[in-house]
This record gives structure tokens, sequence and C-alpha cells, in this order.
């Protein structure tokens, strides 16, 4: 479970966690599904630099930190979606990931939004 950044004007930061429930915590009711979204493309520079590691092999770290760029925005979508439907937490969170178009990937963190007592 993490405490994702929440707004300054916020009473508490939103609890995202991967299980059906918060420890030590009741859920009064679910709200629904929180989700945020973000689609990465490729760039230039990157790919010629990426392409030169695919001739010698080892890990591509230009888009290692692309994609972990792209999560952490997406993660902070979701909480100020959760946010903006008046939840305290988000349960069942996941990660989905698709490709848009060639060069392109969309990050889709999602969970059940939910109220608690």
């Amino acid at each position: 479970m993490t405490d994702a950044p929440s707004h300054p004007d916020s009473r508490a930061p939103i609890l995202v966690t991967m299980g059906d429930t918060v420890p030590g915590r009741e859920v009064d009711h679910v709200i629904g599904i929180a989700r945020g979204s973000v689609v990465r493309a490729r760039f230039f520079g990157r790919d010629f630099m990426a392409g030169l590691r695919n001739l010698v092999g080892g890990e591509v770290t230009e888009y290692t930190q692309l994609m972990a760029e792209a999560r952490e925005q997406a993660l902070g979508r979701l909480v100020a979606h959760a946010e903006q439907l008046g939840a305290d937490a988000v349960v069942t969170f996941r990660f989905a990931t698709s490709t848009v178009m060639e060069g392109s990937a969309e990050i889709l963190p999602y969970g059940t939004a939910v109220k608690l007592k």
C-alpha cells in the first residue's frame, strides 16, 4: 500500500492498495471506478540510443525511464480522479498497458474508489 501524493488542500492522502481492503480500516461504501491514463510515444533521441543499445545488448534504460515516468504520471491522474470522486482510498489497484499505435503505449492504472468509515 502506498500513500500517493495529494493536493495541498486535501484532508488526507488517498490510499492506494492492490488489496481488497485497507488494513485497519473498514470500507463504508464503494463509489466506483477510479482511473488515470497516459499515452506516451517514443522520440528520435531515445530511439537512436535504444537502437545502439540493441546492437550490444542489455537494458534499454531510455525506455525504462520513459515507462517509469509514464506510470508515475498515470498514477497521479488516478489519485486526482479518486479525489474528484470524493474517495478516501482506491482498492484492487492495477496497471494495464496497451499499444495505441506503433511507437506509443497507453498506461492505464485503475481501481475501485471507496469511502472509508
